[in-house]
């Protein structure tokens, strides 16, 4: 299967829907909750919040750069970016609240600003990855989805939708962990019907490796690609369960 066209029109309406479904999660929190761990190693749910809130202003840098053509980078630096995480991951609920409304609010005016002949024009992101600016919205999309799990408040992986899925499954098979050196050979079957390969395709002396089959639900296999499932509802027929690089 190969990696999805974007959908400039649908992927907006798609993250003015994921964040309306986030802010509805966060308004039923407080402060003890939001200084509280995360599903994340080392963040609470402050820091979760905090990057979403950053990330939606630094993909708006980059709709603004495909809008102007005036180079504008997402974040000033790698350590501002962690910087700003931190400082603001103890606020409290209002703060967070109005940070993420106020953000979500400028990622959407970018996101409408974006002619569609400017659509197609490619940005660099913070490390180094070019993108297609028809494509920030399903990255913002991502965020939204994944980062909601994270927040340990009932949005799991399997109520992400099956258009998210499908899409996120082909992004990350054929972009994000194609030829990955540290992933073998995987060919991907989702009960549901789609089929992925990624990994290292091209390691074996007839030019091609035998894969591992994976077999599962598409979320599952999504929950595990992401590092948000261990893989428990996967067959990997036989074989071990290879290790995913993180994203």
């Amino acid at each position: 299967m190969t990696l999805i066209l974007p959908d400039f029109p649908h992927d907006v309406a798609a993250v003015r829907e994921a964040t309306g479904r986030l802010l509805d999660s966060v308004r039923t929190l407080d402060d003890a909750a939001i200084a509280e761990p995360s599903l994340l190693a080392g963040w609470t749910r402050g820091h979760v919040l905090a990057h979403l809130a950053r990330n939606a202003d630094a993909l708006g840098n980059l709709l603004t750069w495909a809008r102007t053509d005036v180079r504008t980078p997402m974040y000033a630096s790698a350590q501002a970016r962690e910087d700003d995480i931190e400082r603001g991951a103890a606020r409290p609920l209002t703060a967070h609240l109005a940070d993420l409304e106020e953000t979500a609010a400028r990622f959407d005016a970018a996101m409408e600003a974006l002619p569609e002949a400017r659509r197609s024009f490619e940005v660099e992101m913070r490390n180094g990855v070019v993108e297609r600016a028809d494509r920030l919205p399903m990255r913002r999309l991502t965020e939204l989805e994944l980062h909601h799990v994270d927040l340990g408040v009932g949005h799991t992986v399997e109520q992400l939708s099956p258009a998210f899925v499908d899409s996120e499954l082909a992004f990350l098979c054929t972009v994000k962990f194609a030829g990955h050196p540290d992933l073998p050979a995987l060919e991907l079957r989702a009960d549901e019907g789609g089929r992925w390969r990624t990994g290292r395709w091209d390691t074996a002396p007839g030019g091609e490796a035998a894969p591992v089959v994976v077999t599962g639900p598409a979320h599952a296999l999504t929950g595990w690609l992401t590092g948000r499932g261990d893989g428990s509802a996967l067959d990997s027929h036989g074989s071990g369960l290879p290790a995913v690089p993180p994203l």
